[in-house]
């Protein structure tokens, strides 16, 4: 905190300061945890009417009453992950783009608006009654990719982006990123102020490749430039449709590994997913059969697509995750993985949710 000659602690932000990354110190107006101070750290994306808004890495606000101001200063963007391949968030954002491509897009300015529309009309639901009759193959693919300025004032970029989707029966769904330099705090902050809805979070997060591959045993995994039958089994999303097909099928150069079942007729016991893009190597879609779940399976997977992926010259990997999901974050942490930043899904006010990550 920054402390004055005289030693006292003094507040150094201002309104002027709105979208830097800020620590500040305030009065602990709680009264449960018996501490008379609490610090925050993170993005200030407003100071307005007395309040201040701080966005912390993990996309939660929080609300500081000026009055409660204790000290505050503006503090360096977070320091460089100390393992792991360094990278932007740009940089990662559009990495993961590629290997998750939609069906349709357009771009507006900076911003890219992207769709994979399911095949026909879904029945509606009955408390229904703004969304249109249509379902998206995954809010990845059915979301705007906001990378810079969308050449238009918000309020006319998001009432262009509400049009194009409902256009095509679908919600309007912004994607937006916390936690790491570049990510857009401040654009999450005025979509809540409009009302738009977040979903849930994610993060993505990232690791060296070589270690990977050295986990898993050889054999075992058989590797295809297509999602089969079989492997559509095993997948746990809407994974039969031609779109879901394109979807999975989009990226540089995309791999998918199966374990096979215990019969030629079973679903395989474990599958996964990769895409190979310049030095980097996404995972995605490890899923393994319940009742063989702890054996290993999902390493031995993720193992064959690294070496496949180190053959093709990848040597980063990274993978999405979400913050609910104690098993998977614990499996990828021990290969070496840790979060990046973490991203989220607004859904436009007077839609209902449609579809998932």
């Amino acid at each position: 905190m920054e402390i004055s000659a005289t030693g006292r602690l003094v507040v150094r932000i201002s309104a002027a300061d709105v979208g830097k990354r800020v620590s500040v110190r305030r009065l602990d107006e709680s009264g449960g945890t018996g501490e008379k101070f609490t610090d925050t750290v993170g993005v200030l994306t407003s100071w307005d009417k007395g309040v201040l808004l701080i966005t912390r890495r993990d996309g939660q606000s929080v609300r500081i009453p000026e009055s409660a101001l204790v000290a505050g200063k503006v503090v360096p963007p977070a320091p460089a992950r100390r393992r792991g391949p360094a990278a932007s968030y740009e940089e990662l954002a559009r990495v993961a783009a590629r290997a998750w491509r939609p069906v349709e897009s357009e771009r507006l300015g900076d911003w890219e608006l992207r769709a994979a529309v399911q095949e026909g009309p879904r029945e509606a639901r009955p408390w229904e009654a703004v969304v249109g009759r249509r379902e998206g193959f995954t809010r990845r693919a059915n979301s705007v990719l906001p990378l810079g300025d969308p050449g238009l004032p918000l309020d006319e970029a998001l009432t262009v982006v509400r049009q194009w989707y409902g256009d095509r029966g679908l919600p309007a769904y912004v994607q937006t990123a916390t936690g790491a330099e570049g990510t857009q705090e401040l654009l999450g902050a005025e979509l809540e102020r409009r009302g738009w809805i977040r979903e849930v979070t994610a993060e993505l997060w990232t690791g060296a490749l070589a270690p990977v591959a050295d986990r898993g045993e050889p054999g075992g995994v058989v590797l295809s430039r297509r999602a089969d039958e079989a492997w559509l089994a095993r997948y746990q999303r809407k994974g039969g449709s031609e779109v879901a097909l394109q979807v999975l099928g989009s990226g540089p150069s995309v791999w998918f590994a199966a374990v096979p079942g215990a019969s030629e007729s079973a679903a395989p016991a474990a599958i996964g997913r990769c895409v190979v893009d310049g030095r980097w190597a996404g995972f995605a879609a490890v899923e393994v059969d319940p009742e063989q779940r702890r054996r290993g399976l999902a390493t031995t997977v993720m193992a064959a697509l690294a070496r496949r992926a180190l053959d093709e010259g990848a040597s980063a990997a990274w993978l999405q995750v979400e913050t609910d999901n104690a098993g998977a974050r614990a499996l990828y942490a021990g290969m070496g993985f840790s979060a990046h930043h973490a991203y989220h899904h607004y859904r436009a006010p007077g839609t209902v949710e449609n579809g998932r990550y």
